[in-house]
């Protein structure tokens, strides 16, 4: 009866591998032209973001001071409308601008 506690030595089995050479041939070398241009992009975006909804609202905001404006004159002012707009969209794109901050631009320095 054999001792269930006594192991027997076997060699390992060798496997086939075969190496392609990809590693070899792939230009690896960066020329760091992206360093410089996400970061360009992500702050032209976020002024985009910024200054497209504030183009229509200011003027509205602005025109909305006027007593002949014709929400003025029906006695129905949207001057809070254009207010609380104008917060909710610069609070919104401070979200997402952070965002943007925090995934594209904290990791560009890191690999140097």
């Amino acid at each position: 009866m054999q001792n269930p506690n006594t192991v027997t030595a076997t060699p390992p089995v060798t496997e086939h591998r075969e190496a392609y050479g990809t590693a070899k041939t792939e230009n690896l070398r960066d020329s760091g032209w992206w360093r410089i241009l996400l970061p360009l992009v992500v702050l032209g975006g976020s002024l985009a973001l910024i200054a497209t909804p504030l183009i229509f609202l200011v003027p509205l905001l602005v025109k909305s001071f006027d007593p002949l404006y014709a929400a003025n004159v029906q006695h129905t002012p949207l001057t809070w409308l254009w207010i609380v707009m104008i917060l909710l969209i610069i609070g919104l794109d401070t979200v997402i601008i952070r965002g943007l901050v925090k995934v594209f631009l904290t990791q560009a320095g890191n690999y140097r």
